[in-house]
């Protein structure tokens, strides 16, 4: 039973965010043809970086993985109606708390891109304009904080789509405002963030008829006691939130020392390997959380065991073809998404090198992402920030290692290193919370879902070879398309049928369910 929940819950989630990232795909092909690789989209990349980042430190990482839990036990121990107490107490907290923060972060914004970009102080107009941006876009922190206190909500009910689903309005809202409005404005860059924060409202909006359709309100209200134990659930999960973070932050730091376009070449890779990690690796994350905490909140250690077990392999089933296919059809796929405008064949090659250091990591970040919520379903925030604060050193050591060498690459390579790092340590400290979990059941999986990958994916690259011409120009849009997902999905075919013969025990269980709702 809670197997079928996590992996109905995980498709709703899927199938939401592949939504938004098709959404995301067409923002960033428009941004790429607007601004290219140049100075002026290594501002906005920078600026954009400052919200992101407490986005994920008080918005949408820390407020799923402490309110979730906490929100979770109310309903098995308390009831719906103390629950609907906690989320009104919240409201309140966010609005205070968050509110601050925003205000701060407009006042002090020049300060905050100092230490953000320092290389950008040598050029007072770049500087400007990226605090011009960064101070637009910070009310945008404010509104995703909603949004996520409305998606944990949502989600402890069993409620996934439509809070997956609201990202799109975000991506909805920086097309329109570049495609439509971007000549209005006196320098167009600033249509992106006006986007942004009109983005981020809509994002919390859009999922409010289903709140309130389940009985819960906003509002103002007193300190409810359980509020003190989301704080304290909090402040370890915004540490270990803040520390995986720099390590995005510590490329932005060094990328901007490297030549022009390394900001931009790292934000377009990061956003390609964004695919699988948000498809899969979140959702399976998000869609075991409140399964997991319902088990720790029952007492029962052996089905939490199996459901995290079930959770890795369906993870690794899904994400391995997504992860090899990256890195083999790394050329044609920026190719045919973002060369076009100002963005060149230089551009192509930059960010493809990039991206294949990237996807190296993709499983380490996938998997951490399930067993760190099997943390939180355990009330536990404080391991995680341990694990997340070795991969970072590890991402500041390699990145300042590699850098001359490698220049960007080496900073792609770096952070792969340290998301490797930290789902190891995970993993040995997950197998000593709970000792009823079997790794090693995981292997003979992993192993045919690398095979079958392998095979398929090696066919879409011959596929692709027939006209190696094609992926070298900017022309052609239309037929790279076409050529392109063509071979993707034959693969996708080929890699389920290869599943199917070699008997992958996910894909199995996937088929019996679909013929039981025939």
């Amino acid at each position: 039973m809670a197997k079928g929940k996590i992996v109905k819950a995980a498709g709703a989630i899927s199938l939401a965010t592949t939504f938004s990232r098709i959404l995301g795909y067409i923002k960033d092909m428009i941004l790429a043809k607007y601004f290219g690789a140049t100075a002026l989209s290594d501002v906005f990349f920078v600026a954009f970086r400052i919200p992101n980042l407490l986005r994920e430190l008080f918005a949408e990482g820390s407020m799923s993985s402490a309110v979730i839990p906490v929100l979770k036990e109310s309903q098995v121990k308390h009831g719906h109606e103390e629950t609907k107490k906690i989320v009104k107490s919240l409201f309140t907290f966010i609005l205070i708390i968050v509110g601050i923060v925003t205000i701060l972060g407009i006042i002090f914004s020049p300060i905050i891109v100092k230490l953000i970009a320092p290389g950008f102080i040598e050029n007072p107009e770049k500087f400007e304009l990226t605090v011009l941006l960064t101070r637009i876009m910070f009310p945008f922190l404010l509104f995703i904080s909603f949004a996520a206190l409305t998606m944990g909500t949502l989600n402890t009910n069993n409620i996934f789509f439509v809070p997956a689903l609201a990202p799109c309005f975000l991506n909805i809202a920086i097309i329109i405002l570049v495609a439509g409005f971007s000549s209005f404005f006196l320098n167009p860059i600033v249509s992106v963030a006006v986007g942004v924060t009109l983005g981020g409202l809509l994002q919390w909006l859009v999922q409010t008829p289903q709140f309130y359709k389940n009985g819960f309100q906003f509002g103002f209200t007193g300190f409810h006691p359980a509020l003190k134990k989301i704080i304290l659930l909090v402040i370890p999960t915004t540490l270990a939130m803040a520390v995986n973070q720099i390590n995005i932050f510590v490329s932005t730091i060094i990328a901007s020392f490297l030549p022009e376009g390394s900001v931009t070449y790292l934000y377009y890779s990061m956003r390609l390997i964004q695919l699988p990690i948000g498809i899969f690796g979140v959702a399976v994350g998000m869609a075991v959380l409140p399964t997991l905490s319902q088990h720790v909140a029952e007492g029962n250690k052996n089905q939490l065991a199996k459901d995290l077990t079930f959770s890795l392999k369906f993870l690794f089933f899904l994400t391995i073809p997504s992860t090899i296919g990256l890195i083999i059809l790394k050329e044609p796929i920026v190719n045919t998404l973002f060369q076009r405008g100002a963005f060149d064949i230089t551009a192509t090659f930059n960010t493809a090198q990039a991206l294949l250091f990237y996807s190296i990591g993709i499983l380490g970040t996938v998997g951490s992402r399930t067993i760190t919520a099997t943390f939180y379903s355990f009330q536990d925030t404080k391991t995680p920030v341990v694990c997340a604060t070795v991969g970072m050193l590890t991402n500041v050591l390699f990145s300042l290692l590699l850098m001359h060498t490698m220049k960007h690459n080496g900073l792609a390579l770096a952070y792969s290193l340290a998301a490797t790092v930290q789902f190891l340590m995970l993993s040995i400290f997950i197998k000593h919370k709970i000792n009823e979990i079997s790794f090693i059941n995981i292997i003979p999986s992993f192993v045919k879902s690398t095979i079958a990958a392998l095979v398929s994916v090696g066919i879409a690259r011959l596929i692709c070879n027939i006209k190696p011409s094609l992926w070298l120009h900017s022309e052609q849009m239309f037929l790279k398309f076409i050529w392109l997902v063509t071979a993707i999905g034959i693969a996708v075919s080929i890699y389920f049928l290869l599943c199917y013969l070699m008997k992958h025990e996910e894909l199995s269980y996937i088929l019996k369910k679909i013929r039981r709702h025939k």
